[in-house]
């Protein structure tokens, strides 16, 4: 797993791709985001593909634009990633 890479913010978005050794990892890695993102209620725009998963964080509500919500969420999920 390659996962060192900061967020990144541009675009009003944070984003982030994750890499994995498998499908397995990365759908297991979705399933920690999914329980994350109903603790928050917010919820990430993404896709997943084999081994990648790719995120998106932005608050719709917000204009569709980075808020607090989204950096919580991201450091949320980087702190069981590491």
């Amino acid at each position: 797993m390659s996962n060192a890479a900061h967020w990144t913010e541009a675009n009003n978005a944070l984003s982030k791709t994750f890499v994995f050794a498998d499908f397995a990892e990365a759908f297991a890695f979705m399933t920690r985001v999914a329980l994350i993102a109903e603790q928050l209620n917010h919820h990430p725009e993404w896709s997943n593909v084999w081994n990648r998963v790719s995120i998106t964080l932005r608050t719709h509500s917000a204009g569709n634009t980075v808020t607090e919500k989204d950096r919580e969420f991201a450091q949320r999920i980087d702190a069981f990633i590491q």
